[in-house]
């Protein structure tokens, strides 16, 4: 209980932090547009990228997922708001080189397969076609309790909105 409400306290504290610096940012004059090379999207991506805003598609079950790269590596997502923050499965995590130990796993989390030990962790960078987010919490979770790759909201919580219309996800940075 003490770590969930030492998490919630950074959390508050981020979220205020990054509200001061997008003020900030809004007030500051938009720079000239440059001229950059053309992105090669990733193979197999189900969202498209226009500037700093990706578009994501429902898929056939109903939800949001969308290829995503961490340490240059690519990795599906499921696009989760009701995730406080990042959560990998270990295989996924282990092609990051984040192979906690088992004295690691100390964080109790809620998931939908129940209350499970997770290791903390931070990621670098995550780069969604071309949305970057620096400094990621993360947690990761054994593969038998986490199937899927959760994007939450310890990445989404730090882009300028997330809208969903019309059966599609807009995130924009």
């Amino acid at each position: 209980m003490r770590n969930l409400m030492i998490l919630a306290a950074v959390m508050v504290g981020l979220g205020t932090y990054m509200g001061q610096m997008a003020g900030k940012m809004s007030a500051a004059p938009a720079p000239a547009p440059v001229s950059a090379p053309p992105k090669k999207a990733p193979p197999q991506t189900v969202a498209q990228a226009s500037g700093r805003t990706l578009d994501i598609p429902r898929d056939a079950r109903g939800h949001f997922q969308t290829d995503g790269h961490i340490d240059g590596q690519r990795i599906n997502f499921l696009v989760d708001t009701g995730a406080s923050v990042v959560a990998l499965n270990e295989r996924s995590a282990a092609r990051f080189g984040l192979r906690p130990s088992l004295s690691e796993y100390n964080a109790t989390v809620s998931t939908a397969n129940g209350t499970i030990k997770a290791a903390r962790a931070r990621l670098a960078m995550i780069d969604l076609g071309g949305i970057v987010v620096r400094d990621v919490d993360a947690l990761v979770l054994p593969d038998e309790a986490l199937s899927e790759n959760l994007l939450g909201m310890s990445f989404l919580s730090r882009l300028k909105r997330f809208n969903y219309s019309n059966g599609r996800l807009v995130l924009e940075q």
